[in-house]
């Protein structure tokens, strides 16, 4: 069964769009400013930029799942705005990920806490409700009782420490997501998830009604001020080696002649 409408969706849709709106109030950079490749983005829209990247990774890991898997990115919940990142549906049963771009950050886990570099954030209590949600929305669709696991997914940390076992969500790195979910016991055949994506694919399901603005127009939007960013950060490091090597060049001209003969 070819699921549709949602399926559309791209990986950190409701992001990159919330990141685009956010530009829109940035003044275009001045010559200078491009010249030396100061940071296009605006300050507010920084942290929704680096969280669709991570969105986007964890969609590549998914794309890796075997026969059997199906994956939604990006599912529009009610009308107030609310997004699940992914929704995967497989012989694994259903799972709702929150995606979380932490590079480089030290994680600690324990309980029903969770802390990114020391300061404790609620990601465990809104992945265990939003699967909560997401179960009552998909038992009500399929007219039988769909058990949905939460699951964090952290990008890129430096290091992650668990003192205990994560209470109300599963806690992963993006390194290890598809081989925990390939290893997952079966609860359902593969008709039964294939009839789930389907129902989990239209908007209906999930209460959601305006699927504005186009996902293709939206990528090729963020994917063009990706590659500003990329370029800006790119003069940046030339600037810096430049200036490194004229700081080298200038020390050795000021050292004794003769000193290396």
């Amino acid at each position: 069964m070819e699921a549709s409408g949602l399926s559309e969706r791209r990986a950190g849709h409701a992001v990159m769009a919330e990141v685009l709106r956010l530009q829109e109030s940035r003044p275009p950079r001045r010559r200078m400013a491009r010249v030396f490749g100061a940071d296009p983005l605006a300050r507010e829209a920084r942290s929704w930029f680096w969280g669709a990247l991570g969105e986007q990774r964890v969609a590549r890991v998914l794309a890796g799942l075997g026969p059997g898997w199906h994956v939604l990115h990006s599912i529009p919940v009610g009308k107030r705005g609310a997004d699940i990142d992914h929704v995967v549906i497989g012989p694994g049963g259903v799972f709702t990920l929150n995606t979380k771009h932490h590079r480089g950050a030290n994680v600690w886990v324990a309980g029903r806490t969770l802390m990114v570099n020391g300061h404790r954030v609620p990601y465990l209590r809104n992945s265990a409700h939003e699967a909560a949600r997401a179960s009552a929305l998909l038992t009500r669709a399929a007219g039988y009782p769909v058990e949905v696991r939460a699951v964090v997914v952290l990008v890129a940390p430096r290091k992650v420490t668990t003192r205990s076992r994560a209470e109300g969500a599963v806690v992963l790195t993006d390194e290890r997501l598809r081989r925990w979910l390939a290893r997952q016991p079966r609860t359902q055949s593969d008709d039964d998830a294939a009839r789930l994506s389907a129902l989990a694919a239209e908007p209906a399901t999930w209460g959601a009604s305006d699927l504005a603005p186009d996902p293709a127009q939206t990528q090729a939007s963020f994917d063009d001020l990706r590659a500003e960013v990329v370029r800006a950060r790119a003069r940046r490091l030339g600037w810096l080696l430049a200036g490194c090597a004229g700081v080298v060049v200038a020390a050795l001209d000021s050292l004794p002649h003769g000193l290396f003969r």
